[in-house]
């Protein structure tokens, strides 16, 4: 479900959105290639976690993810923190939050973690139908009303808390080659003798 980049410019507008949410959600929803309202519930967290961390947008930050919907994707446009470089880790967990964090030099780094606040998001009845997957929800009939209530809510559907991250340390490993696909593995990610892939969790299958 989505609105046309036109229809959130106007719904931003009327209710007065500030620019620097309008500049994130424009980013965002350009590298998304549309516009979900996960994607701009995201832009609120990455935000009031900036906020709450006392850093800003081009300071080197850490992420993690606790869903792999819409978040991940306003975290990397915002914070340059990726999947790519490292900066941000996807840990599926069911809840719709993100945790945020400077580079530590320990085992522990201070971080914000900011998350949709179940008791305050009822204030926001057709934004809280659609985000508990409730049956009364319609997508059609109902679907500006969510992005309206998004924007009229922003931060105050969220929670933050203080948290310490744990800081995962880099692997040492050896490059060895599956004897069943014959590609070269890091040592620590064979399955008994095989790599993953070929053990258990093939994506593909050959051509003929």
């Amino acid at each position: 479900m989505s609105i046309s980049f036109q229809e959130l410019e106007a719904l931003m507008e009327q209710n007065g959105t500030e620019e620097r949410i309008r500049q994130y959600v424009r980013q965002s929803v350009r590298f998304h290639s549309f516009a979900p309202p996960g994607l701009l519930i995201g832009v609120f967290m990455v935000d009031l976690a900036l906020e709450k961390l006392g850093a800003k947008p081009n300071d080197k930050l850490y992420a993690v993810a606790e869903t792999s919907k819409c978040a991940p994707d306003a975290v990397q446009v915002i914070t340059h923190a990726t999947v790519g470089n490292h900066r941000l880790r996807i840990m599926e967990s069911g809840r719709f939050s993100i945790t945020l964090n400077r580079l530590a030099s320990g085992k522990e780094a201070e971080g914000i973690r900011v998350y949709v606040d179940a008791a305050k998001i009822n204030a926001y009845p057709i934004l809280n139908q659609w985000y508990t997957n409730d049956p009364a929800f319609k997508h059609l009939t109902d679907r500006d009303m969510i992005y309206d209530e998004i924007l009229q809510g922003g931060r105050n559907i969220l929670s933050w808390e203080s948290v310490r991250v744990l800081v995962p340390r880099k692997a040492q490993w050896e490059a060895v080659t599956c004897p069943v696909c014959c590609e070269i593995v890091p040592d620590y990610l064979l399955k008994n003798g095989t790599c993953v892939t070929c053990a258990a969790t093939k994506y593909y299958k050959k051509s003929p």
